[in-house]
């Protein structure tokens, strides 16, 4: 697969709204109130998770909102400690996510993904795009979370993928952007929530809107 153009995705906070798939079990288990704040205490939890020994991504996703629940003092009810897992598979694509992965096969991009999460759940999420994508790595494969280099490592060993026609494509600083930056990749950061970027990426939009225009401005057909 050498000489070919690959653009590699994140999937959960760049394609998958995955805020608005945890906000809506947080807003259903302990109401809309408390719901923004315990999200943003939930994006803390689960990195540390992630960098204990290897769990399953499902059961990150449970071992997360049991803490969640028992540092708030909130009562997790009685069999729902399983429901991010459980309702990830109907997470949907942010609206303009298809249209934009498609342009960009019919551009003849090679699309991945690399993901955080396990293999069963990357394939309902791919369901989701409605776009077929030609590779994707998870976490369950290379038993390790990102921002750890496990991912790239085993997409550059699958593919044979020339590096200076390659671009990774994500929302999340710390678990993308920055071991892209470490490993001399060009990276596009889709920044959906205003953040300041840190580190800087090579290119930076607000959605996947513009991105099949920004990839062939950083690698020509």
């Amino acid at each position: 697969m050498a000489g070919q153009r690959w653009a590699t995705f994140d999937c959960y906070g760049t394609l998958i709204d995955w805020n608005l798939g945890i906000r809506t079990e947080l807003e259903r288990l302990f109401g809309v109130q408390e719901a923004p704040r315990l999200l943003m205490r939930y994006h803390e939890l689960e990195p540390e998770i992630e960098s204990e020994p290897f769990r399953s991504y499902r059961e990150v996703l449970t071992l997360a909102l049991e803490r969640l629940a028992q540092e708030e003092g909130l009562q997790l009810p009685e069999g729902e400690a399983g429901v991010l897992a459980k309702s990830l598979p109907d997470w949907p694509p942010f609206p303009e996510v298809p249209a934009a992965l498609a342009e960009l096969r019919d551009r003849g991009w090679k699309l991945a993904l690399l993901s955080n999460t396990d293999r069963d759940l990357i394939a309902a999420s791919q369901q989701q795009l409605g776009v077929p994508v030609d590779l994707a790595i998870v976490a369950e494969d290379v038993q390790s979370y990102k921002p750890a280099h496990g991912h790239w490592e085993r997409f550059f060993d699958a593919t044979t993928a020339d590096r200076e026609s390659h671009v990774h494509v994500a929302a999340s600083l710390f678990h993308d952007i920055a071991p892209a930056r470490e490993l001399g990749l060009r990276s596009v950061w889709i920044n959906r929530l205003g953040e300041e970027p840190e580190p800087k990426p090579d290119r930076e939009l607000t959605d996947l809107s513009r991105l099949p225009d920004t990839l062939d401005e950083l690698v020509a057909p």
